[in-house]
């Protein structure tokens, strides 16, 4: 299945990419099978599961963490990826 990535702010940065195109195994259902699945490439990438509160949004709709379970993907949807921002 092919899902458009999309992360944000000091994730962003971190990655050193704004987006991509992922093609994911059949495995990868949910998003938080999602980042499961991203959190294996090492690195920066494991901030994806070990950062509590790094926010989701799937097809643009903000999600809650414990939604992420529930949240099922399919082909082309969007998946973005928001750590907590501060500003003033």
């Amino acid at each position: 299945m092919k899902l458009e990535l999309r992360y944000f702010a000091g994730l962003r940065e971190a990655l050193d990419c704004a987006g991509e195109s992922v093609d994911v195994p059949a495995s990868v259902a949910t998003v938080a099978d999602l980042r499961q699945w991203l959190s294996a490439r090492g690195g920066v990438w494991e901030a994806l599961t070990t950062q509590k509160n790094l926010r989701s949004a799937l097809d643009r709709t903000m999600l809650v963490l414990h939604a992420e379970a529930q949240s099922t993907l399919h082909e082309g949807a969007e998946v973005a990826f928001f750590p907590p921002v501060t500003g003033g």
